[in-house]
């Protein structure tokens, strides 16, 4: 395996020093290379992502592929002025010269993809990395095997492995990968595996980005739109059977509302996934058997007011709101990840921004209320790495926002603009004249000392 890897390593090198990835005709061709391989592979993988996640058509397609049609369309149209070395102010100090940043690819890029979004979760950043200039080894995650086979068919067709490869294979692929030196390393996943890729990283000296979660609150004020908010949790929570890095974790809910909230909280996923979300046939399932285990595990952790049933077989796990819960439960010392809700109370704000403010930054944030003065206090009170005011996931599908975490739940970003930066390091470049120089700065100066000090006082 590690000759394998040093090889394509190799060979991606000495692409990537070739200069051939550089061209804007050549990005530009191997994205819509990309697009047009996928749309080839569309119904394999509309087929394999209902086998790994039983993700319903709608859900794959606006939640995965279309997202990932959507981004490459999105970088197309704006790669070429992403590309411009960008004019800066240059001081007075330095008259005669003029200033500019280009954005220069880092070479070989390294990305490994989580299972519970198997597609645009390895995709995006790929569109990324290839449109700045990289080459590319994607790490697939081996708990969605039928995915990642397509993916690396998808992948084979666009791209010659010396550009772009999909590599298969369990977490021994991913260590191997990460003893190699490379040139950047893009990670999806748990805050545990985050720690060690950045200890790889680290060794290495190489930049990361880091995506990872954590437990993101959701409040829903008083003042909130209650049927609303509780159909958009619903939602948020309960896509993908709440296996979504950005899904709202817990929920905090106002006293004055907490019995209304959690009657249209009922209603809503009875409206979405029917009055027996265990035979929903478009119900996404639990990925394994030891991720069902240990979420079926939390359900004693307090008693179930909306769902609660559990199906071993299928590994599903209807949506289920719990009470009864507090800090100390053990539902809530980690990040959920599944289609459990718990549901917390508050008389004042107060108490959500300490329970919030005492525990790592997390991923996403959620605020329902109408009042302005509020959401502006939340927002400015609550550190995350993005959310919605009045809605929740969204953020996540807009190209112009970036995504990305904030102290235990990631580092860097992407998306659109954000991921072809990621990808490149910003060059800084200073032209001087040669029609004239300038005497002050150097040593032998009569008059440079008094000069500097007047132009850098």
């Amino acid at each position: 395996m590690n000759v394998q890897i040093y090889e394509l390593l190799e060979l991606q090198r000495q692409l990537f020093a070739s200069g051939r990835t550089r061209p804007f005709e050549e990005r530009q061709q191997r994205l819509r290379a990309l697009k047009t391989a996928l749309k080839r592979h569309e119904p394999a993988l509309l087929n394999a992502l209902k086998q790994d996640l039983n993700k319903s058509e709608m859900e794959a397609y606006s939640t995965e592929i279309g997202l990932v049609y959507h981004e490459i369309n999105h970088t197309l149209k704006r790669l070429k002025r992403w590309m411009k070395p960008k004019r800066v102010r240059t001081p007075l100090t330095h008259w005669g010269s003029r200033s500019y940043i280009m954005a220069e690819p880092y070479g070989v890029a390294l990305i490994i993809a989580p299972w519970n979004y198997p597609v645009q979760l390895s995709l995006l950043p790929l569109i990324g990395a290839v449109a700045a200039g990289n080459t590319v080894i994607l790490k697939p995650s081996e708990l969605a095997p039928h995915v990642a086979d397509v993916l690396a068919a998808a992948i084979g067709e666009a791209f010659e492995p010396e550009w772009a490869t999909a590599m298969l294979g369990g977490a021994e692929v991913s260590t191997a990968l990460l003893a190699e030196k490379l040139d950047y390393i893009f990670f999806t996943g748990s805050v545990k595996i985050g720690r060690a890729v950045m200890t790889a990283a680290a060794s290495q000296l190489t930049p990361v980005t880091l995506e990872l979660g954590g437990k993101s609150p959701c409040i829903v004020h008083r003042d909130a739109d209650i049927a609303l908010a509780a159909k958009r949790v619903a939602f948020g929570k309960f896509t993908n059977a709440g296996q979504t890095c950005v899904a709202p974790d817990y929920v905090y809910v106002h006293r004055d509302v907490r019995e209304q909230f959690v009657a249209q909280l009922a209603h809503a996923i009875q409206a979405l996934y029917g009055q027996e979300p265990l035979h929903n046939p478009d119900y996404a399932h639990i990925i394994s058997d030891r991720h069902f285990a240990r979420l079926a595990s939390f359900l004693s952790d307090g008693h179930p007011v909306v769902g609660g049933q559990v199906d071993p077989e299928q590994r599903c796990i209807a949506p289920t709101v719990l009470e009864g819960v507090n800090w100390n439960s053990s539902i809530m010392q980690e990040e959920i990840f599944g289609p459990i809700l718990p549901l917390l109370s508050y008389e004042s704000i107060e108490e959500v921004y300490e329970a919030v403010l005492e525990r790592p930054k997390p991923l996403a944030l959620y605020l329902f209320s109408n009042r302005r003065e509020l959401q502006r206090e939340v927002l400015e009170r609550i550190s995350f790495g993005g959310g919605c005011v009045n809605d929740t996931l969204l953020h996540f599908a807009s190209p112009y926002l970036p995504v990305g975490g904030v102290g235990d739940s990631g580092m860097g970003r992407y998306h659109g603009e954000s991921s072809f930066f990621t990808f490149s390091h910003q060059k800084s470049v200073l032209h001087q004249a040669t029609f004239c120089d300038i005497p002050f700065r150097y040593p032998n100066s009569q008059w440079g000392l008094a000069i500097i000090r007047r132009l850098l006082r």
